[in-house]
């Protein structure tokens, strides 16, 4: 950008790490003007995030990346949990076929070059300007918008702004936002090994979470001959000291030597459990690891991340669009904070959960939670799928009934097309032709009796929750469902009373 110069956007985005990046994607793919800038001149090459869901390859797909994404990811293992004595305790597993959102459910990936397909993408797009290697320097707001400030004495006026600027968040500190803490702070060493063949044949062929007092520890399999390991810390280990390649190969002596691989990275964390206090002050919101951090148990952080920005996106499309009249506006921009702060505090207390269980360093404690859940499951571990350990939308936009605040599925349909890619990403009725009700202007219908899914994923989904049709929204959260004409017509009156829609 040229110094001293003015920029006119309607979104501007201060980060552009994953959930920056996603968030421009999403916004100028829309037609609505962004400016993304971030302090750092290219990717941040170290892999830092290692796993990813379905509902994210679902947002790549709606992106246009999907096919340049996936040669970087391998379908996760299993993760096996071993207690006290090795015996396994716990394991967790995917969701069976058929896959509900037509994707892996659980994936493993390379963050380097994901991100760097992500960026390229978005500079291809004629809406978003970005500029690389360019800090905000200070930003201030009033009733019309926000004006952000850049080093290189440039200046944007937007008319909102969003932080995306990580867990030190600049712009969070300065609106003087600060974090809930959920009780959580550990050193934990995270160590990447690139293992040769000689290596990979003394490990472990699943994920393992070594649930074992004297030194928690997780193994996780990783694309090609990528493997991590996150390793606990002792009270009184130095972080600094446990980081050296020295002290990092003895603590990875139990699996391997250095002749059995090259350290790519590793470095010292504190897991923390943080939840910022409000995501959003006046035309300035929150997102990604600048709203929350939480411990990798379930390796959910990058998801958090761009599940925050694709509920963030469609909002702020639809009223920068004008797709919803201005009185709804403002209780549609707060829903944003209100439905993912709900969100993430739920899932962050069942992460900690699975924490626990790995960490319980009291050996007495530990056998007896070895013993429980053995004695749970009668003797014999059953498959959890990770996917059930995430939560729905539980508050905001949603109308109280059946399914309502899940992930709808994304089917396949008869011919192979996938639902998004053939509809699109507007608010959908999705019904399997038993109900007549027409759904309001602004809503797409979708009729699975007039063109059937191949796989069955949306009827094992209304058949779970009793229901014919369902009201689906941009971000395929499900508003409300209707089991009967009646019904239809309820979903339908509160969906136009929240939106009041065009």
């Amino acid at each position: 950008m040229a110094s001293h110069s003015v920029t006119q956007v309607d979104v501007a985005i201060v980060g552009c790490g994953p959930a920056g990046v996603v968030l421009a994607a999403l916004l100028g793919q829309a037609g609505i003007r962004v400016h993304i800038c971030d302090r750092l001149p290219g990717v941040y090459e170290i892999p830092r995030a290692i796993s990813l869901d379905h509902e994210i390859l679902r947002v790549f797909q709606q992106m246009g990346v999907i096919d340049q994404v996936m040669p970087f990811t391998e379908p996760f293992t299993n993760s096996e949990f071993l207690g006290v004595d090795g015996q396994l305790i716990r394991r967790m597993t995917m969701v069976q076929a058929p896959y509900p959102q037509s994707y892996t459910p659980s994936v493993v990936f390379s963050q380097p070059p994901v991100e760097r397909i992500l960026r390229k993408h978005v500079e291809g797009l004629s809406q978003v300007s970005m500029s690389l290697g360019l800090t905000m320097t200070q930003f201030s707001q009033d009733t019309h918008g926000v004006t952000l400030n850049y080093d290189d004495a440039s200046q944007v006026h937007a008319r909102y702004a969003v932080a995306c600027d990580g867990g030190a968040s600049a712009m969070r500190e300065s609106l003087g936002i600060g974090f809930e803490d959920l009780d959580f702070d550990e050193p934990w060493l995270v160590v990447d090994v690139l293992v040769n063949d000689k290596g990979l044949a003394k490990l472990p062929k699943t994920s393992v979470q070594y649930c074992e007092p004297d030194r928690p520890c997780t193994l996780v399999i990783g694309p090609q001959n990528h493997r991590r390991w996150e390793i606990s810390l002792k009270p009184g280990e130095d972080p600094v000291q446990a980081a050296t390649p020295e002290a990092t190969w003895k603590l990875l002596s139990r699996w391997l030597t250095p002749e059995d691989g090259e350290l790519w990275r590793q470095s010292s964390y504190r897991f923390h459990a943080l939840v910022a206090e409000r995501w959003r002050e006046g035309r300035v919101f929150l997102a990604g690891d600048a709203a929350h951090m939480q411990p990798p148990f379930l390796g959910q952080g990058m998801c958090q991340g761009v599940r925050d920005v694709v509920n963030l996106a469609w909002k702020l499309n639809s009223v920068l669009n004008g797709s919803v009249k201005a009185a709804a506006a403002e209780a549609l921009l707060d829903s944003y904070g209100e439905e993912r702060k709900a969100h993430v505090r739920e899932l962050t207390s069942r992460i900690k959960g699975v924490g626990a269980l790995v960490c319980e360093r009291n050996v007495e404690k530990a056998r007896a939670r070895d013993h429980k859940l053995l004695a749970d499951c009668g003797g014999v571990v059953k498959d959890t799928p990770r996917q059930d350990v995430l939560p729905a939308l539980s508050t905001g936009l949603i109308f109280p009934s059946p399914g309502a605040g899940t992930l709808f599925p994304q089917p396949r349909l008869q011919g192979g097309q996938l639902m998004d890619q053939l509809h699109g990403y507007p608010w959908r009725w999705v019904t399997d032709g038993t109900l007549q009700s027409g759904a309001p202007q602004g809503v797409k219908t979708i009729d699975l009796a007039v063109q059937p899914e191949s796989e069955g994923v949306v009827a094992l989904w209304m058949q779970r929750h009793g229901v014919h049709a369902a009201l689906v929204r941009p971000d395929h959260y499900v508003f409300a469902s209707a089991s009967n004409e009646s019904d239809a017509q309820k979903v339908f009156a509160n969906w136009q009373a929240h939106l009041e829609s065009i």
